[in-house]
């Protein structure tokens, strides 16, 4: 993409609205635009952030072996009389008739709308275990949406949901979520620690919230530092295996890690003193276990081995993707703009152009802008006729993690400067070796929809 083709609103000022740095900078740097009170259009760049990071919760519930579908954001209420949520909700439901009178909401999750799929088309333990999940958009109408999207009315988010015969299964696919969760995350170069929580509206005894640790975090959260060493890796689980999931969610949760609404200052203060940490953190998942709540009010059952009807065991686990991509500037930014980790980043790099114009300058952008697609890398060429200093501010508040610098003495001497967003170093080298440095770089972070 050439900049001088693209839509990139960028703004040289602060928008008096925003509060904190996620909004300010996503604001600045062109990626979304308020329609109405916390809620958003996303522009080209931000979209484009955000189809990276569902692509990567895609490849991460396939490979648990997780079934995608989608499902519509406006439900019926009938379903959710039938489970008793309708009126127990609150008014963050928005509940809506349509021209014949019915009643409609627009849903801010699913476990109703994915119970009546199951009981309509399932009813032997012979189709169990069965996880199925969506990436759609929710609403609920925060009586305060503040902070951009870390806390809009209107959000997209991954939710799934698992079917099993016992307590025992859907114990399992709780930790089989955990896992997934650990590899997502971690793709999208965030920690975000697992923590027991409060199950709020949705119910349920088994439930962890994964939250990232940052100043602007609407969590006040106490923990284990020796939690912040821990890393999953690219380590390989077997997804099948009881023991190996149950064994992630013991190394992950054996350690003090507590939201406030959960938290025990008894179990706090047995922590070592010099490990115990008091921070901020911004929820970014939450995966549940709710035993039979949804199936036994709504009928959900299957013919176990016996042959008698049983209710199914469920549980609900949810990714908040849009809310991710304010999370991820708000643990990943300085004082220029925002610095995407290699494995989100709209561009892989953006190519500077310090003398538009000039035959060779404009030759050699082009052969490495031709060389980063041949390589299956997306560049961003910023062949703008600008000021250099005015290139570089736009690359560094936009976050390209890497920068080729072209210019004519460079050139001269055959050279061209690559440069680290996040460390600032530069390194002059031939065109082809950049080139080269960076297919090395973006080797392990290529992201495909499984889809």
């Amino acid at each position: 993409m050439r900049l001088s083709r693209y839509f990139l609103p960028v703004l040289k000022e602060t928008p008096s609205e925003a509060q904190i740095v996620s909004h300010r900078l996503m604001l600045r740097a062109g990626m979304i635009k308020q329609a109405g009170a916390g809620i958003y259009s996303w522009l080209p760049m931000g979209f484009k952030v955000l189809r990276k990071l569902e692509n990567i919760v895609h490849e991460e519930q396939v490979r648990a072996g997780h079934i995608p579908m989608l499902m519509p954001t406006l439900q019926s209420a009938d379903l959710w009389t039938e489970s008793g949520r309708y009126d127990a909700y609150g008014p963050e439901m928005l509940r809506i008739k349509d021209r014949q009178g019915r009643d409609l909401l627009y849903g801010p999750t699913n476990e109703e709308m994915i119970t009546d799929i199951f009981r309509s088309h399932v009813g032997s333990y012979k189709d169990l275990p069965l996880t199925l999940y969506h990436i759609q958009w929710k609403f609920r109408d925060e009586i305060r949406p503040r902070f951009g999207v870390m806390r809009g009315r209107e959000f997209y988010m991954k939710d799934g949901y698992n079917f099993d015969l016992t307590r025992e299964d859907a114990l399992h696919s709780y930790n089989r979520h955990l896992v997934s969760y650990l590899r997502t995350y971690e793709r999208m170069g965030l920690q975000a620690i697992p923590m027991r929580a409060d199950s709020g509206p949705i119910g349920g005894d088994d439930t962890h919230e994964f939250l990232v640790l940052a100043e602007t975090g609407e969590s006040e959260v106490f923990y284990d530092s020796e939690i912040t060493d821990l890393k999953f890796g690219d380590r390989e689980v077997d997804y099948d295996s009881h023991e190996a999931c149950r064994a992630v969610l013991d190394e992950f949760t054996s350690r003090y890690a507590r939201t406030d609404e959960t938290h025990d200052e008894a179990m706090f203060n047995e922590i070592p003193e010099e490990r115990r940490r008091t921070a901020r953190g911004i929820e970014v998942g939450q995966i549940f276990y709710f035993g039979t709540k949804y199936s036994d009010a709504m009928g959900a059952n299957v013919q176990g081995p016996d042959g008698k009807s049983v209710p199914v065991h469920m549980g609900s686990h949810g990714i908040g993707v849009s809310r991710l991509v304010g999370a991820i500037i708000e643990a990943s930014h300085d004082d220029k703009g925002i610095i995407w980790p290699e494995g989100v980043t709209p561009f892989h790099a953006g190519i500077v152009n310090l003398k538009q114009g000039d035959a060779e300058a404009d030759a050699a952008c082009d052969a490495l802008y031709a060389g980063m697609v041949a390589l299956g890398l997306d560049p961003l060429y910023d062949d703008r006729d600008e000021r250099a200093g005015g290139k570089f501010a736009t690359m560094d508040l936009i976050g390209m993690p890497w920068r080729i610098t072209v210019g004519p003495r460079g050139l001269k001497n055959g050279v061209v400067e690559l440069t680290s967003r996040r460390t600032g170093e530069s390194e002059e080298m031939p065109p082809e070796a950049a080139l080269e440095r960076l297919a090395q770089i973006y080797a392990g972070h290529r992201v495909t929809s499984p889809l």
